[in-house]
């Protein structure tokens, strides 16, 4: 069975991800500075950079988590992130190193808890579908502190996927993952990257690029580079990334 549902969609020719001029600064550090790029829908962005880069403060600000600075523009799915923040809210899903669970509750009462916090009708068909397409069926009545750390990643994409968004953030989702739980974390992907656009930070240089359609590199909070996959000089991209992380971002 499939993961998605069907529900009222964004138009496709909206742009995922329209965002001119960005900047956010915590005090007199700029973690973001003019940050502009485009991204259109049904694409995979994976974002890279140093310790400090401001790739999880875009991702935050893209996600309405944190509010830009003022005379930034930023439009995710048309929507504007400060402005529009609520209504954009139902369009958008985040799946981090933080799963976002409730760890003394069972996969099914986490699942059936944010399934009434999204109204979602006909819910334990919906779960049952999503238990069964990230292969937790079997431990559907079980306690969530008892799961291993790929099996917890495994529920979040679930919980994520219950509102069916048409965005989803991905925030070093594959930290602290072995390489057999990584590998059915990308294979659940994989199944439903042509229903969703996606936003990925990493670490990961070489499984970043594997997975994405397009790359962003950040550096001291500015756009070093951002380039179509198709057309990237791998080589030089690589280059360019080790001449970044050596730039000593504080």
């Amino acid at each position: 069975m499939t993961p998605s549902q069907s529900t009222e969609s964004i138009p496709t020719d909206v742009l995922a991800l329209d965002v001119h001029d960005l900047s956010r600064t915590f005090g007199v550090r700029k973690a973001l500075d003019k940050v502009s790029f485009e991204l259109a829908q049904h694409q995979f962005l994976s974002i890279f950079g140093p310790n400090g880069a401001g790739k999880t403060t875009l991702l935050r600000v893209l996600a309405t988590l944190t509010p830009p600075s003022a005379g930034s523009d930023v439009k995710v799915l048309g929507y504007d992130v400060v402005k529009d923040a609520f209504a954009l809210r139902e369009h958008i899903g985040l799946i981090s190193h933080n799963p976002l669970l409730y760890p003394d509750l069972t996969a099914d009462e986490n699942l059936q808890f944010f399934a009434q916090l999204y109204g979602i009708p006909s819910s334990k068909e919906r779960i049952d579908e999503l238990l069964d397409a990230v292969e937790l069926t079997h431990r559907k009545l079980d306690i969530v502190r008892t799961f291993s750390r790929g099996m917890t990643q495994r529920l979040s994409l679930a919980r994520t996927l219950l509102s069916s968004p048409e965005l989803i953030f991905l925030d070093e989702p594959y930290s602290g993952l072995d390489p057999h739980a990584s590998d059915i974390l990308d294979s659940l992907i994989e199944g439903i990257r042509d229903k969703h656009t996606f936003v990925m930070v990493s670490h990961d240089l070489e499984h970043g690029l594997e997975m994405c359609s397009h790359a962003l590199i950040l550096a001291r909070g500015k756009v070093v580079l951002f380039e179509e996959r198709a057309s990237l000089d791998t080589e030089a991209f690589r280059s360019t990334y080790r001449d970044t992380v050596g730039l000593g971002v504080s």
